[in-house]
Formats: C-alpha cells, sequence, structure tokens
C-alpha cells in the first residue's frame, strides 16, 4: 500500500458536526483584543485540556493527575477548570474552543470496519456502537453539555480539528523551526495512522497519508498485547526489554505481518490482527505464527520475549528511517518535528539523526493524544485565524512545565493537616542537603514548580537518585515504583557536560535532550565490561557496565535529559551542586509515581507516594521531610 496524497489542504476546519471544509480564507477578527482558545482531548485515553493566549502557551495538564486514575479517558473538566485559573479568565470569555479529532469521521472509519468484517464484527459492534449513540456521536453537545457545567454562561460553537492535523500542529507550531517536515505516526485517529505534512510560517500542507487498518502504532501494541503489557501504556516496556533480546524474528514479522516498501509505506497482514473484528488486538493466527501462547500480564518474561521486543523494536525503527529518509529527499528538508504516540519511541528518534538526512529534530513532550489538545488550539490560532508566527532560537513550549504550582503556604497547610514535621531551608541549604544525601545513595522525592505536560519527568516531579550508583536501578524499581526490574532509568546532566559523558548520534556535533526524547551511547571512558563479555539476556542485570551504572542501560544506551539554566533553573542549580559534591554532573531522574498510578500532581499526592513507598526523604519547594 502507497501513500495516499491529499490536495486539499491547507484549510482542514469545520465548525459543528458537520465536518464541511471552510472555503477561502478565515480573517483574524481580534486584531487587538487578546485571543483566548482551549484545546480538548478525550474520550480515548489520556484527556487533556490547554490554553493559549495570543499563541502563547499558558497552561496544559492531562486529566488523569487531577483524577488520580491512570490515562484518563474521561472529559477533562478538572484540566479545563485548572486552565481557567491559571489565565484568570472565565470559559465565557474564551474565544474558541477546539476539540482535537473528528468524532463523526472516526465514526464513519468503525461502521465501515464493521460492515466490511462482518459477520465477524459482532462483538466489536456490541462493544462500540452503543457508547458511541450514547456519548460520541453526539459529541458537540455532549461537550456543550460539560462546557456549561463549568460555565452557565458559555454559549459558543465547538471547532473540530483533523487528529492528525493536531498531532502535526503540536510537533510544528511550538518548534524553533520556520519550515520543517512534520512526521506524525499513531495507532488511529479518524482514518490516518501515518502522515508526512511540511510547515512553513504558519501553515501546515498534509502531503502523504496512510490509513486504517495499515498502522505502525496499532502494530507496535499488538507486539505489546502479546508480551503481556497494557495497550496505549505499555508500549514504552517493550522498548525497555529490546535491549535484552535480539531480532531474530524480524524476518518472520516482515514476511507474514507486513509488506514494507522502499518509501516507508507499509501494508500490514489483516489476518494475523484481531482489532478489526473483536476486543484483542491479535488473534489465533498471530499466535500460531510465533507458536507460542501471549505472556500473561505477570508472567515470567522469557529469553523468547526479549528476542520478541528486540524484533519488533527493529522493525519499526526500519519503517521510520525509510519514511524519513523518502520525506527528507522528495521535499529536499533536513529539519523533522514529530508527534504521535509512536514518535515517544526515543530510541527510534536516535536513529533518525544517525540514519537519515535529517540534521535537525524537534519532538513535541507530549506525543500522544494528551498533546492534542495542545495541538488543536495552535492550529486554531495560526492555520484557522492565520495569526502570525513569531520563530525564535527556543521552542514555545516552557520546558513543558505547564501545569499547577503551589505556594509554600499550601505546602506547610498540607503538611500540617498530615501531622508531618519537616524543616524549612533556604535555597543553597536544601540544595547542598539535597546534594549530599543524593551522593550518600539516598532516594529524593523532589517537587517544585510546575508540574510536567506529558508523561516526562523533567525536574519538577520526580524521584531522584545516584548515577553512579551500583543499587540506585534495582532499589528504585522494586522498592520505590514497584515495577518489573528490566526497567532502565533516564539521567538528568548539565547541558554543558552532556558530551563528557555521551555520544552524539551520527555526524551530530553535540548531545541536546531538554525533554528525554531521544538515546545517547555513554562514552567508551565509561564502560567497565565490553559486549563480548557481556551477560545473556535478563542476566544483563546483574553485569556491572559502567561508571554511571543506575543510568546505563544493558546496550550501553541512556534515554537523556540535558538540563541548561534555561530550562530548569533551579534543577540546574541542583545538578550543579551534585557535580560540586560526588564529581558527577548528572542524577537518575525517573518520574514521581509508582506503578499503575499517574504522576503526582498536588503536595497531597507526593505525601501519599512518600509514605507508602521506600523514599527516604522528600523535598516539597524549600521544605524537607525525612523518614
Amino acid at each position: 500500500m502507497a501513500f495516499a496524497t491529499d490536495n486539499t489542504l491547507p484549510d482542514y476546519w469545520s465548525a459543528g458536526n458537520s465536518y464541511r471544509r471552510l472555503s477561502g480564507s478565515t480573517p483574524n477578527l481580534y486584531p487587538v483584543l487578546k485571543i483566548t482558545i482551549i484545546g480538548i482531548s478525550a474520550y480515548y485515553h489520556d484527556s487533556s485540556a490547554c490554553i493559549i493566549v495570543d499563541g502563547d502557551i499558558l497552561a496544559a495538564a492531562q486529566e488523569e493527575r487531577f483524577t488520580r486514575i491512570k490515562n484518563d479517558e474521561s472529559f477533562p473538566s478538572h484540566a479545563i477548570r485548572y486552565c481557567l485559573n491559571e489565565a484568570g479568565v472565565k470559559l465565557s470569555d474564551i474565544n474558541h474552543i477546539v476539540f482535537y479529532e473528528k468524532p463523526l469521521l472516526k465514526f464513519d472509519r468503525i461502521l465501515d470496519t464493521i460492515i466490511s468484517n462482518a459477520p465477524y464484527g459482532f462483538l466489536f459492534y456490541i462493544k462500540s456502537i452503543p457508547t458511541w449513540i450514547k456519548d460520541k456521536l453526539f459529541m458537540k453537545l455532549n461537550i456543550a453539555k460539560q462546557l456549561k457545567k463549568i460555565d452557565p454562561d458559555w454559549n459558543k460553537s465547538v471547532l473540530f480539528s483533523d487528529h492528525h492535523l493536531s498531532h502535526m500542529g503540536s510537533a510544528f507550531y511550538p518548534s524553533p523551526f520556520k519550515e520543517s517536515l512534520i512526521l506524525t505516526i499513531d495507532g488511529v485517529g479518524e482514518w490516518t495512522t501515518t502522515a508526512i505534512g511540511i510547515g512553513s510560517k504558519n501553515n501546515i500542507n498534509i502531503k502523504e497519508t496512510i490509513s486504517y487498518p495499515h498502522s505502525l502504532g496499532l502494530l507496535y501494541s499488538s507486539f505489546t498485547q502479546y508480551l503481556g503489557f497494557k495497550v496505549n501504556s505499555g508500549e514504552y516496556k517493550v522498548m525497555g526489554l529490546a535491549p535484552y533480546g535480539k531480532p531474530i524474528y524480524k524476518d518472520i514479522i516482515t514476511t507474514n505481518l507486513i509488506r514494507i516498501n522502499k518509501d516507508g509505506s507499509f501494508a500490514l497482514n489483516m489476518k494475523y490482527f484481531g482489532f478489526s473484528r473483536k476486543l484483542s488486538m491479535i488473534n489465533n493466527a498471530f499466535v500460531t505464527l510465533f507458536d507460542t501462547k501471549a505472556r500473561s500480564p505477570e508472567g515470567k518474561i522469557l529469553p523468547f520475549h526479549l528476542n520478541i521486543a528486540a524484533s519488533i523494536q527493529e522493525v519499526t525503527e526500519d519503517i521510520i528511517i525509510s519514511i524519513v529518509n523518502h520525506a527528507s529527499t522528495k521535499y529536499d528538508l533536513t529539519t523533522l518535528t514529530m508527534a504521535g504516540g509512536v514518535a515517544l519511541n526515543c530510541v527510534a528518534n536516535s536513529k533518525i539523526l544517525e540514519q537519515t538526512p535529517i540534521e535537525h529534530i524537534w519532538v513535541q513532550p507530549a506525543s500522544g493524544d494528551a498533546g492534542g489538545s495542545l495541538g488543536a488550539a495552535l492550529a486554531t490560532h495560526y492555520l484557522h485565524l492565520k495569526n502570525e508566527r513569531f520563530i525564535g532560537k527556543e521552542d514555545k513550549m516552557h520546558g513543558a512545565c505547564l501545569g499547577p504550582s503551589f505556594k509554600e503556604r499550601e505546602i506547610k497547610s498540607i503538611l500540617e493537616t498530615n501531622n508531618l514535621s519537616y524543616k524549612k531551608l533556604n535555597q543553597q541549604e536544601l540544595l547542598t542537603e539535597v546534594a549530599i544525601n543524593i551522593d550518600n545513595d539516598k532516594i529524593i522525592g523532589w517537587f517544585q514548580g510546575r508540574m510536567e505536560f506529558g508523561p516526562r519527568s523533567l525536574g519538577n516531579r520526580a524521584i531522584l537518585g545516584k548515577a553512579n550508583s551500583l543499587t540506585t536501578q534495582k532499589n528504585i524499581n522494586l522498592k520505590i515504583k514497584f515495577r518489573e526490574s528490566f526497567r532502565p532509568f533516564a539521567p538528568s546532566i548539565l547541558q554543558e557536560k552532556a558530551l563528557d559523558y555521551f555520544k552524539p548520534p551520527g555526524q551530530m556535533q553535540g548531545v541536546e535532550s531538554p525533554y528525554m526524547l531521544f538515546t545517547y551511547q555513554i562514552k567508551d571512558s565509561l564502560k567497565l565490561l565490553s559486549n563480548e563479555t557481556s551477560s545473556e539476556g535478563l542476566n544483563k542485570l546483574e553485569d556491572t557496565r559502567s561508571k554511571i551504572q543506575a543510568v546505563t542501560h544493558v546496550d550501553y544506551s541512556s534515554r537523556t535529559q540535558t538540563v541548561s539554566k534555561h530550562d530548569n533553573e533551579l534543577f540546574y542549580k541542583l545538578l550543579k551542586e551534585i557535580d560540586k559534591i560526588s564529581g558527577f554532573p548528572l542524577v537518575v531522574n525517573t518520574s514521581f509515581n509508582v506503578r499503575g498510578e499517574p504522576i503526582v500532581c498536588t503536595p497531597q499526592d507526593a505525601i501519599n507516594c512518600f509514605l507508602k513507598t521506600n523514599m527516604d526523604i522528600l523535598v516539597l519547594g524549600n521544605l524537607i521531610l525525612k523518614k
């Protein structure tokens, strides 16, 4: 299946549920007044809301952080209220509200899938149609109903963006690039699963697409389910498991499951997949092909599973590399922006820099559906309202720290309500105390400033540990996060020291990854073991591999966050203090949560997590608690 071409752009917009493409250009109706736009993503997974004012991203957050329901798909009422509060406005003051996809077009795809697979789609019908008729078919009315609960005076229309246009908007508009290729890859939006576009100034032009059921995201999710992990949240576990295995099943995958063309376009062999007919990603033919039953969620991980993970990861990388090579050559561009759930595959992202002509790449830190709310709002501002886009050296994400923050008096009140003793330190005392304790192998809960938007901890809602410790990885996985021992941890490192520890990919001259979306190989001088003498499979966990053992994966890679003073000044100062005390300018940085729970949002969430784990110290602003 080759790429389909869509030349009907640039205007992809429709008002209400008519889903008509608007004709002509839309003038900026608010040349003097500030233009406020709320973006909404909901009803699939990772629902979220954002608010932008004159194109500036003021606030954004996932609903799960407020409800404490992992990957919450419900209408983001809490997130919207937070955004309004951050902006100091009422919902009725907002100029535009935009939903991140077109529900009727998605319903068209579901109906078509049911009909084309009849009579096998009956279970799918029983599951899908009642929900659609009750909640989703009349999305405009349901959204209006939810918005009126927030503000009874709200009475405007809702705009509906295209799913992949929302992803593209989230990738291109916050980037520091005047022009770039845009690549979005996910499970499926309405019909599109993969799209190539070009962003130029304030315009986005979608050039080529691949449509459902042919989906790289759904292929990867099928293997996620086969390996016993949860679809739409466990894909990163497959990526983390891959380096333990060998890609010996790659040929079986490319011969039977997917046909890949030279330009990276692809087609799935639906004989092996269940997602278009039943409530499962895979079917019996898939299991028979590999002659091994699907792993149960808590089942033992065998060498077979390691090799399966390695195989699908390498197939995914090959497809992405082929797509980027095709697009870069065809459109003569060496700058790339990316979004969609597959863009969170940081290993593949790094391979782009190694194996394609791309010289500069920027990936949306909230690449999944949560980021769709942001992309829809930005596309409304720039593409729909035709506002001018100002490009600078830095991206427009504000370090992705777009969530709630809490004043010291609020934190003190919560601590006193919980009858917890604490000590207040000035900033330098705090940094020194935390750095000394990290050097002494203590595990720190670090709660500062505004919560991050997206799945990564970037230094404000973090669990921190000693990067050069032999026990940190095991201790945090088993005693703090209560998760699988094979999972690697990421380092946060001073930007100016990154080249002392990590190799630039391909022909790149530097190491820069403020959003933890790329992997880098550690320098040879840090290795304590060669590939030839390392153990096999999960036994690699017991190898002493590196001088920065806790943040070195078994393939000598690290999913690195580089931290500059501009990105996060307080976190930068902490890393400087750690470097001063220990001689290592980096720290283990993992998200502040336990397995199965969202990242903490409030001081109370942080306290709850601290008390039920084996964390040693909790830091809330300038207040410190010790067990």
